[in-house]
């Protein structure tokens, strides 16, 4: 099939909609300039990633120190939303969008209009409490939550390590680090929505982290329609009814465009 073809599919796939749930990951980001922290430019080339699990940062003042700065370089990029996430934006504004599930922590979703978004693996937009001396990966903070801005005027001020102002416990990224549980609900929700959508878009995954490579599978299995855009083959290709190998930021827009106006 040809790149044209493919995403005159796409957009068959999309009008003959009802209920939409798109499924992102890293390589919707990229796009946007966020570097993939396994790329030969991502942020892995500059830290060590077994310094940054959850049992790690529970017991080293200094991997948090170095949490921190990593996260400051993570801000300091300048990026916003692309054409693919708005494109998903106006799935939702359509009104056959019912929510994009995502892997990424950047909050390019949000910023792009998307209103009702399930961050599996959290968002780095904020920080919580996570406890005095939290174990097994499960945080167990006071409840405490803040901008990330937050920490880093902490920081700025000279406090390396900045513990929760209300309990005294350590603050964490609200994202979920290697070895930590993912939060309460946020699966559940995603297998939920899939299981009540008539297609699902899966958009820059490689589709192999499980649990969330489950949402698409679930929605298969309950009836839905599946299309993948992902620049490289999946495991689930096979079972989608539409694959478009290309940017998603190139294939999205014209298919949305197409399935909106037809």
């Amino acid at each position: 099939m040809s790149p044209a073809a493919e995403v005159e599919a796409l957009a068959s796939l999309i009008a003959g909609s009802s209920r939409v749930t798109a499924f992102t990951g890293a390589g919707i980001s990229t796009e946007s300039g966020i570097p993939d922290f396994r790329s030969p430019s991502g942020v892995w080339t500059r830290y060590d990633p077994r310094d940054f699990t959850f049992d790690r940062y529970v017991d080293s003042a200094e991997v948090r120190a170095s949490s921190w700065a990593m996260r400051r370089e993570f801000f300091a990029l300048a990026v916003e939303p692309n054409a693919a996430h708005r494109a998903l934006a106006r799935i939702e504004e359509s009104g056959r969008g019912g929510a994009v599930v995502t892997q990424n922590i950047d909050g390019l979703h949000q910023a792009a209009g998307s209103t009702h978004v399930v961050e599996i693996h959290g968002t780095a937009r904020t920080v919580m409490c996570i406890g005095h001396a939290p174990r097994r990966g499960a945080p167990a903070g006071c409840g405490f939550t803040a901008p990330y801005t937050w920490a880093f005027a902490q920081v700025d001020a000279g406090v390396a390590d900045p513990p929760c102002p209300e309990c005294g416990g350590l603050v964490k990224s609200a994202t979920v680090s290697f070895g930590q549980l993912l939060f309460p609900g946020v699966v559940e929700e995603a297998l939920a929505l899939a299981a009540g959508s008539d297609r699902v878009v899966a958009v820059g995954s490689s589709l192999q982290v499980y649990p969330a490579a489950d949402v698409p599978v679930a929605a298969v299995r309950h009836g839905a329609r599946l299309a993948i855009v992902n620049d490289e083959p999946t495991p689930l290709d096979r079972i989608a009814d539409v694959v478009v190998r290309g940017r998603a930021g190139d294939v999205l827009p014209a298919a949305v465009e197409a399935a909106l106006t037809a």
